[in-house]
């Protein structure tokens, strides 16, 4: 395949990415299997993926600003897991053999495919049995904080080593911590996820697990995607713009366990 076109296929990958981050989230479903099809190692890919998708995530928290000046302080608290978790993945990334994690790969994306499929089942499960009681404005009760701080920081692990899919899987710790104003768990969750991917894209671009070519080109993609196609993405409504990233996950999951 020509360069040309690879880096063509790369920035529509990109743009797609953007877009539906915009809306749905699940970016990383397309922009990181992408990547292996155009010939990257899976870890490089991954690594590129991140660091080329993370300048979008920034217009999602300035988008939700406001809202987060009404979070209870004991909230911000989240971001200290969120960097040790983001950072510690992307040392198990780096030091993981590429053969291993070709392996765990179709598992991954399987994964984060199945946790989109049940994202609107869990957050209906959470507002139907939401303790009114577990985030009090004035601070959490310590069990809860200390609660909230490890499963953040299972989920920075996780979102630093791969990173699809850790938006929802933050929404249920806010949801069970009892936040229930959706803009606000919104404005948390991507001030979060920009740690977590933040510092995990620093690291990879430090020890050059990074494809430079592809990272450039797909970061002017997904920042052209966020806004330019997320008009595409809203006028296809939420609902649709999910069920087109499940079914790209379950292509991409199972064409890579038979490749």
């Amino acid at each position: 395949m020509h360069a040309l076109t690879q880096l063509g296929l790369a920035f529509g990958a990109a743009f797609v990415a953007g877009a539906i981050n915009s809306v749905a989230g699940g970016g990383t479903l397309v922009s990181f299997p992408t990547l292996i099809w155009l010939g990257l190692p899976s870890v490089v890919a991954n690594a590129t993926s991140t660091v080329a998708i993370w300048p979008g995530s920034l217009g999602g928290m300035w988008g939700f600003r406001r809202e987060m000046r009404g979070l209870p302080s004991s909230m911000l608290a989240l971001t200290l897991p969120s960097l040790i978790g983001g950072i510690t993945g992307a040392i198990l990334l780096q030091i993981t053999p590429t053969k291993l994690f070709d392996r765990l790969v179709p598992l991954l994306i399987l994964f984060a495919t199945l946790l989109f499929l049940a994202q609107d089942p869990l957050q209906r499960f959470l507002a139907k049995h939401r303790r009114t009681d577990a985030a009090p404005a004035d601070g959490s009760p310590v069990s809860w904080v200390n609660g909230a701080m490890l499963a953040q920081l299972a989920v920075g692990l996780y979102g630093g080593y791969f990173g699809a899919g850790i938006g929802i899987l933050m929404l249920a710790v806010l949801g069970i911590l009892g936040l229930t104003d959706i803009h606000q768990m919104n404005a948390l969750k991507n001030l979060l996820a920009l740690c977590i991917n933040g510092i995990a894209a620093i690291y990879f671009i430090v020890m050059g697990m990074v494809s430079w070519q592809f990272a450039l080109v797909m970061a002017v993609g997904a920042i052209a995607g966020g806004i330019g196609g997320a008009g595409l993405a809203r006028r296809l409504g939420r609902t649709a713009v999910r069920r087109i990233v499940i079914a790209v996950g379950f292509i991409m999951a199972f064409s890579l366990m038979l490749r």
